[in-house]
């Protein structure tokens, strides 16, 4: 410990990290320097900074990530179409790369020997940040306080918070612990630790739920280019505002809210409501303008990927040799993927109406049902026969 003389410490100003921040002080006897990245959380954070002063920081960043989160981040991952266990739409998974690599950028600057997060050692986040920052700086020192300190779960952080005159907004009525960023907002905790229970209505923050939703369905149209969404109704917007223009049209619909139970890489199950309107309009358009522009079997290829490519986000290998492999495989799939999607959002649902793209692969004359064209019909004999060799071949043996 007398080797580590400061840490950076990824800081929310919540009931962990406010806590951390103090503990580290005290346990450690060395400096701590906060980093709080607005990734779009809808957070006031002009007070953060203060708040991490007075507890005794003597440093404290805060910066706008929004535009970085939503385009080197978002983008490439939805170019995916990546979908963790076939639901979850990795909404905390992929912020907790870039956060920490701005924490080690960091570390850099202030000659830090250590950074340190607030994930527990029953969650995935120890394992995305310790993985990034093994992969930026192999190097650096993480501390992880859950995994040192004895105390046993929330409630002892709100007596030690109290203890030592710390204000934290959690108190052991209201245990969630939430996520939240331009993506999506999480809720673990409390009610929610009983499967069979129903999530309590403090869990519906970005989404109505789809009863109080508007009797009418609104239309939407979602321009892309190479994959990546750039404009909204027509009105073109930068990545970030585009994700939040989104966000403001799905949650009103009660769209993209999801309650599951997933299995955590570190090999058990947790049951978590996830709240993620624009990301899950963009899924629904983007898998549909690649129906109409991307090749059938590159389509089936890169979907094939989708499990492997998922499982590195969720896993915490964003900055793994296959990872980025991955990556290039699929921007070079995206490079058709350019058009207009239209869709309707009613009472928590999304449904496409209508999709063009100049890079389309549709071909009316082939596949219409009327007479004419090139195509002849009994071509399709000799295929059905050869395909059938196989077939009649096993059949035989039986």
């Amino acid at each position: 410990m007398s080797e580590i003389q400061k840490v950076v410490l990824a800081y929310s100003g919540g009931l962990d990290t406010s806590v951390i921040l103090k503990w580290i002080i005290e346990h450690y006897r060395c400096e701590v320097v906060t980093f709080t990245a607005d990734l779009g959380q809808g957070e006031d954070l002009s007070h953060v900074e203060s708040r991490a002063l007075a507890t005794g920081a003597t440093k404290a960043y805060v910066e706008d990530l929004r535009e970085e989160f939503a385009k080197d981040y978002i983008f490439p991952m939805m170019r995916a179409s990546a979908v963790y266990e076939g639901r979850y739409l990795l909404g905390t998974s992929i912020a907790r790369p870039l956060i920490a690599k701005r924490q080690v950028e960091i570390a850099r600057a202030e000659n830090a020997q250590a950074i340190a997060h607030g994930a527990t050692g029953k969650g995935n986040d120890q394992v995305r940040f310790e993985l990034a920052a093994a992969a930026l700086d192999p190097a650096i020192v993480t501390i992880a306080p859950w995994r040192e300190w004895d105390f046993r779960g929330r409630a002892d952080l709100v007596d030690f918070a109290q203890s030592r005159g710390i204000p934290v907004p959690v108190t052991k009525e209201k245990p969630y612990s939430c996520d939240g960023n331009l993506l999506h907002l999480s809720f673990e905790g409390g009610e929610l630790e009983e499967p069979w229970n129903e999530p309590g209505p403090h869990t519906y923050q970005m989404c109505v739920p789809p009863e109080k939703a508007p009797d009418s369905p609104e239309i939407v149209t979602v321009d892309f280019e190479a994959g990546n969404p750039v404009a909204v109704n027509g009105t073109a917007l930068s990545p970030a505002r585009l994700i939040k223009e989104l966000n403001d049209l799905g949650g009103r619909h009660g769209v993209g809210r999801l309650d599951m139970v997933e299995n955590r890489f570190v090999g058990m199950k947790s049951r978590g409501v996830y709240e993620t309107p624009g990301g899950t309009i963009l899924n629904v358009a983007h898998r549909d303008l690649e129906g109409l522009a991307l090749d059938r079997e590159v389509l089936h290829l890169r979907d094939s990927l989708i499990p492997r490519y998922a499982a590195c986000v969720y896993n915490g290998f964003w900055f793994s040799p296959e990872r980025e492999a991955l990556q290039a495989l699929i921007d070079q799939t995206q490079e058709r993927v350019t058009g207009t999607v239209k869709l309707k959002l009613y009472k928590g649902g999304v449904w496409v109406l209508g999709r063009k793209s100049p890079c389309t692969l549709y071909n009316s004359e082939l596949c219409s049902f009327e007479a004419g064209g090139t195509y002849n019909q009994a071509d399709a004999v000799g295929f059905i026969r050869l395909n059938a060799l196989r077939i009649r071949g096993h059949k035989a043996r039986k």
